[in-house]
């Protein structure tokens, strides 16, 4: 399994440099020096950074520049079917996290971490936002705690997309993560607030663990799902 990472990735990499090669030469740019320039960022470009097993992607930056990038494609009359994959392959996470929650068949679900990474209160395009709202649909009763999300301070864009997505959602926040524990007869981990390790710690045999980011990436606790 390994090698067959090692060389999938390699193939990657050489399909994603012609890919921006092929859009820089429609425009009139050199992808060349474009590619130089992006491998001398060794700190996220060039390095071990994103490359963990875990939960889709979201915030105001990597879909609305995927996005953007593969329409300006479109408009030069480009297939890029690597870059144009990347939206999509996304949305299956969300999608297969989903149905590991519906396969639990458990109406109570809590969820730790809303905002799309640890330590923020951007919402835009949270994946856990999607799951939240989709979760609704099907009936289940969800209380939510991210102690990095203050609805009363949500401004802009922000504000107005988790409004939209979730118009109800100051009944779902909770002010205190053991709300949320005693709720929860399936209790999914949505980003990687270094808390939430401790959390799962504390739950009786009975309920589940969907970890979606690889909290405790030794497994340390019981009813681990992901």
């Amino acid at each position: 399994m390994v090698k067959y990472a090692d060389n999938a990735w390699h193939a990657v990499k050489v399909i994603f440099a012609n890919e921006i090669g092929s859009i820089g030469k429609a425009l009139g740019i050199d992808g060349g020096a474009v590619m130089d320039i992006f491998c001398q960022d060794i700190k996220l470009n060039i390095s071990s950074k994103y490359l963990r097993p875990g939960f889709a992607f979201g915030g105001s930056c990597l879909p609305k520049d995927v996005r953007a990038l593969a329409y300006r494609a479109r408009t030069l009359d480009l297939e890029l079917p690597l870059i144009n994959a990347i939206m999509p392959s996304n949305r299956r996470h969300i999608d297969r996290a989903l149905q590991m929650i519906l396969e639990l068949k458990e109406r109570n679900v809590g969820v730790l971490g809303l905002s799309f990474k640890a330590g923020t209160d951007d919402l835009r395009e949270s994946p856990v936002v999607e799951l939240v709202e989709r979760l609704l649909g099907k009936g289940h009763e969800i209380r939510i705690f991210d102690r990095n999300v203050n609805l009363s301070r949500l401004v802009g864009a922000n504000r107005a997309y988790v409004y939209e997505h979730l118009p109800h959602i100051a009944k779902l926040m909770v002010d205190q993560v053991d709300e949320v524990v005693h709720h929860a007869g399936t209790l999914v981990i949505g980003n990687g607030d270094r808390q939430f390790a401790d959390v799962v710690g504390r739950l009786n045999r009975s309920q589940r663990v969907i970890d979606l980011v690889r909290i405790d990436a030794e497994g340390a606790y019981n009813g681990i799902c992901w």
